[in-house]
């Protein structure tokens, strides 16, 4: 039976909101703090994918 406990966790890097060391149980985050604002900033649409202006077609 494998044993996932044993398994060792990849190395934590920085917290994607401060630069802060990450905490394992708050992953990829340092607190729960910047996982909060990280949501908020999801849920209000600030991550935004830039894309095409579809009033311009091409004629073909």
């Amino acid at each position: 039976m494998h044993d996932q406990a044993k398994t060792p966790l990849p190395p934590l890097k920085s917290c994607p909101i401060c630069g802060k060391p990450a905490e394992h149980a708050t992953r990829p985050f340092c607190s729960s703090r910047c996982r909060d604002v990280d949501l908020n900033r999801w849920l209000k649409g600030s991550y935004v994918i830039p894309g095409r202006d579809n009033a311009v077609e091409d004629d073909e």
